[in-house]
């Protein structure tokens, strides 16, 4: 079992609670990213550096992630590809991407989309906080407790 990061968007909290995760329960964890990533040595962590471009990342978690892994994510349309093939997946949020509720967050994404790109000022997500935190971690510890062998 891997964790694999969308890393071009992770924010900090979320990068250093994986990184925390992975060290604890002994998690192979993969940041995927088109830059250079600074992150702490360890045998458990690697980065991937793709080239430019976009969804470069994407797919290369779209192709490298196997059933049983977990990947972190706020692209939809990735969540979209992994959670069919037995990939959990979750964003930095909190929010477990699932097959019952993917198709919907994907049409809600695509209807987004269509409003900004006809001119359509729709905002944007409001800012990372603690209680998003708090949710992600919530939700990472209860996902990695289902996934991962009982160790004792």
């Amino acid at each position: 079992m891997r964790i694999w990061v969308d890393a071009d968007a992770c924010p900090t909290p979320v990068r250093d609670i994986l990184l925390r995760a992975s060290q604890r329960l002994k998690v192979p964890l993969v940041f995927v990213a088109n830059k250079s990533l600074s992150l702490p040595r360890s045998e458990l962590v690697s980065t991937v550096q793709v080239g430019a471009g976009l969804d470069v990342a994407d797919q290369h978690i779209a192709t490298s992630a196997q059933k049983g892994d977990l990947a972190v994510t706020q692209d939809i349309p990735l969540a979209a590809l992994l959670v069919p093939r037995g990939v959990v997946t979750l964003d930095p949020r909190g929010e477990l991407f699932s097959e019952e509720n993917i198709a919907e967050r994907l049409s809600v994404r695509n209807f987004m989309q269509e409003l900004r790109e006809s001119g359509v000022v729709t905002g944007g997500p409001s800012g990372f906080n603690a209680q998003d935190r708090q949710r992600f971690a919530a939700t990472l510890d209860r996902e990695l407790a289902r996934l991962l062998p009982k160790r004792g």
